[in-house]
């Protein structure tokens, strides 16, 4: 009995339970059998009588939007990679045009250097050739080590027969006087050290007068000139020749000030040096003048013997 009512529910249940899968249907080999005729008609009609070319069409139009959607990461990525890239090339290309710049520029102040420095040995060479004590031409090494002086360095010595008290001057005009030669160097004292005196006239009135050093580079001063005497800011003083160190016609400084004062006995004149006492590189130093003659010895009355006072005898 229990057979018998237990299959008619077991087939029923099974029936309503079963997947459609086991259901009859078309087989995989009817359907690709199907679709593949279906797609050789749609092939030889389109390329026979060309019925799909405006589908094809609005497809393609319909298409576009999208395809230009899925093209855009990769035309971003594109487009800052080529942007990056453009990026570091315009940074090293402005790089190497700064470098460019400063190399020209270093060559262009070298080459205005070397302009203005041969101009000044073409003016030296031609000061030299004007005085019978021929000069030659020398280059500061350094300047002096000791801050209340002003000296420099050159580099000649005894070995190109320099000797002390030899004038020293550039293009413009007097600088200073060598001082102390060594065997390849010698010291100059310039004519801005402090009470270094220089034999001078006025140009313009040939007054003569002496031109001191104050210990300050760039200026000069006049001393014990008296307050009436005719000299003004302009005028040129230039080497008198007369102490016999100096050639006469050196120029030496010019007048910036004179100050005049009614309790002083003499003017105070300030001037300031033309030549290039702490701007210069080459210099000439020309050479030692001939020696004067001997100062003539002042005429004085002749001196009386002395009596010699003889010591009485006395008697014992």
């Amino acid at each position: 009995m229990f057979a018998n009512s237990y299959y008619p529910l077991r087939w029923t249940v099974d029936k309503e339970t079963q997947p459609a899968f086991f259901g009859r249907r078309q087989s995989p080999l009817s359907k690709l059998l199907w679709f593949g005729a279906t797609s050789l008609i749609l092939l030889f009609t389109d390329s026979r009588f060309r019925y799909l070319e405006t589908i094809r069409d609005n497809v393609s139009v319909a298409l576009y939007p999208l395809q230009q959607a899925a093209m855009l990461p990769g035309k971003w990525m594109g487009s800052t990679q080529e942007f990056l890239t453009e990026q570091a090339t315009l940074k090293q290309e402005n790089q190497q045009l700064r470098l460019d710049r400063l190399r020209v520029t270093a060559r262009l102040q070298e080459a205005d250097e070397l302009a203005a420095e041969n101009t000044a040995l073409r003016k030296m060479l031609t000061l030299s050739l004007s005085y019978p004590e021929r000069g030659q031409v020398s280059e500061m090494l350094y300047a002096g080590r000791d801050p209340f002086t002003r000296k420099i360095i050159i580099d000649k010595g005894k070995s190109n027969n320099l000797t002390e008290g030899s004038p020293v001057l550039d293009a413009a005009g007097l600088v200073g006087q060598v001082t102390r030669v060594h065997q390849l160097m010698a010291e100059v004292t310039l004519i801005t050290d402090k009470g270094f005196p220089v034999p001078v006239e006025i140009t313009r009135t040939h007054q003569r007068t002496v031109v001191y050093g104050t210990g300050q580079d760039g200026w000069l001063e006049v001393r014990y000139l008296a307050l009436n005497s005719d000299i003004k800011p302009g005028d040129t003083l230039a080497t008198s020749g007369i102490d016999g160190t100096y050639p006469a016609g050196l120029i030496v400084a010019r007048v910036e000030r004179v100050e005049r004062a009614g309790g002083q006995p003499f003017a105070r004149i300030w001037c300031k040096p033309i030549g290039g006492v702490d701007r210069s590189r080459h210099y000439l130093v020309l050479g030692k003048p001939a020696e004067l003659p001997e100062y003539p010895a002042s005429a004085l009355p002749a001196e009386k013997p002395k009596k010699s006072v003889k010591a009485k005898k006395h008697a014992p």
